[in-house]
């Protein structure tokens, strides 16, 4: 079995831990060559992390040159910057979400990589939730009908450091949490013909920043709207991703770590006045899996095994799709 050698590229993005955690999973897969962090302060505070203290550190060069894939972990708005980097050095790429930069820059990224027949995957996890992928199934074989309505939700309870944090960001919590809302509507929907967005401020604690945002994406006869909110008292309980269709409607809510889910079909939801919906067996996702096919689908897709099931035109809809939302350029 070929591995794979892989590096990765910044610890400070959230999520870094949890991809280099996966990737040590998988010794048959991966060779890990070791990780790159520029910045000090990320060193004090996540060097010492259990997935990184037996890892060798490099230069962002000398990791590139090493290695066939690396994760992009840096902060959020040197991404894309960084994972350009790779490309041109004819690496293939994990970016961890969103892009970030402008969208001419994301798309010079993704025309190169297409061009050098490079992977690009890009770190939207709720791809892979199970409870997720068994809806889309539902939708692909018709068993929903025609969509017309989706509603999502994607909020936490934060605290005031992580608010602040935020202002990083025009369009805050809709940029870091409603990205992967977009990524699901646009996988189910296409693009919208119109998008709708409320960025408010809750000013919560004399801390201002995008961290109340709401948007309506609008097609020829469906509506989407995504809501994300990062002063909702049990807001990990209340994410939602529900689909409306001529046949049938399914929720999922909370969407991981004891997941729900729940379908209603026009043959089982005979009486319109009455709730009558089916508990759907799902299984969930574990915290320390929850990016474990995700690791799997990159492995099979750099080595040619399997083509990369999001395309370069999809993954730049999506965040052309964000970009309209949050009103960057």
């Amino acid at each position: 079995m070929k591995k794979i050698k892989v590096g990765q590229i910044g610890i400070a993005h959230n999520h870094g831990e949890g991809k280099m955690q996966a990737i040590r999973k998988f010794p048959e897969f991966f060779e890990v060559v070791g990780y790159s962090e520029k910045d000090g302060e990320w060193i004090k505070k996540r060097g010492n992390d259990d997935c990184y203290k037996d890892l060798k550190r490099y230069t962002e060069d000398e990791l590139i040159e090493k290695c066939d894939l690396l994760i992009i972990e840096t902060n959020v708005w040197e991404l894309t910057k960084t994972a350009q980097k790779c490309i041109d050095a004819g690496k293939h790429v994990h970016i961890d979400k969103p892009a970030s930069g402008t969208l001419l820059e994301f798309q010079k990224l993704l025309n190169d990589a297409k061009e050098k027949n490079l992977t690009v995957q890009m770190g939207y996890m709720y791809r892979y939730n199970y409870a997720i992928k068994k809806c889309m199934d539902m939708i692909s074989t018709g068993k929903l009908g025609e969509i017309y309505q989706i509603d999502a939700e994607m909020s936490t309870y934060h605290t005031d450091e992580y608010r602040k944090w935020l202002r990083h960001f025009k369009g805050g919590t809709m940029y870091i949490f409603g990205s992967h809302l977009i990524d699901l509507v646009v996988s189910i929907l296409g693009e919208p013909k119109n998008v709708v967005p409320f960025i408010k401020q809750t000013g919560l604690n004399d801390v201002y920043s995008d961290d109340n945002c709401f948007a309506v994406l609008e097609y020829e006869k469906a509506i989407a709207r995504i809501t994300t909110l990062s002063a909702e008292v049990n807001g990990w309980g209340m994410r939602r991703f529900a689909v409306m269709g001529s046949k049938g409607t399914v929720e999922i809510k909370p969407i991981e770590l004891n997941v729900k889910m729940t379908m209603s079909t026009d043959d089982y939801a005979t009486d319109a006045y009455k709730n009558m919906q089916m508990t759907v067996p799902v299984e969930d996702v574990p915290t320390l899996s929850r990016y474990d096919d995700m690791i799997i689908d990159l492995y099979k897709s750099v080595i040619g095994e399997k083509e990369n099931q999001y395309s370069y035109e999809h993954e730049l809809t999506v965040q052309r799709t964000l970009c309209r939302v949050v009103g960057e350029n």
